[in-house]
């Protein structure tokens, strides 16, 4: 695996997500259903870490812990992103909790570059540009109602 890969996050809206990108959103990320939740988490920490180091100190969650929760929770969004409305207020509930571990409005470009970076490498030849737009969408649409539930002035996340 190349560690020293950059991936641009370049998603300039949070606009809905049509039905096509939904289901590549659910179909792709059912292959990672499939892998331990710690391996995948553990990549894409890695990554993180690797980017930007500066945010490992506002971990204090074990890594294997903090991977399963994660996972378990791009799940529960995967599986709701048709009723994505229905997950509004535990999404602002966690972008505020997020606020008082530390976590800055810029720190939400690192991790959507982490993950798409980590969907491309488990997803190999089945990532492609309709794959890539759907997750920076999904991405775009979640970061940006963290980022307004935490208090930051929405940013575009290009940064």
């Amino acid at each position: 695996m190349n560690w020293y890969f950059t991936y641009s996050l370049t998603v300039q809206t949070s606009s809905p997500m049509t039905e096509e990108q939904i289901l590549l959103v659910k179909k792709s990320w059912s292959y990672f259903r499939e892998i331990d939740p710690v391996v995948t988490g553990d990549v894409f920490y890695s990554k993180l870490f690797l980017d930007m180091p500066q945010v490992k100190h506002l971990f204090h969650t074990p890594r294997e812990d903090q991977a399963r929760k994660l996972i378990d929770m791009i799940t529960i969004i995967v599986g709701r992103l048709d009723h994505l409305e229905e997950l509004t207020e535990d999404i602002q509930q966690l972008a505020r909790r997020h606020v008082q571990y530390g976590v800055r409005a810029p720190h939400y470009k690192a991790v959507g570059t982490a993950l798409l970076w980590t969907l491309q490498q488990g997803l190999g030849k089945d990532w492609n540009e309709d794959v890539k737009k759907a997750w920076e969408t999904c991405y775009a649409i979640l970061s940006n109602t963290m980022i307004n539930a935490s208090g930051y002035k929405q940013r575009n996340i290009e940064g």
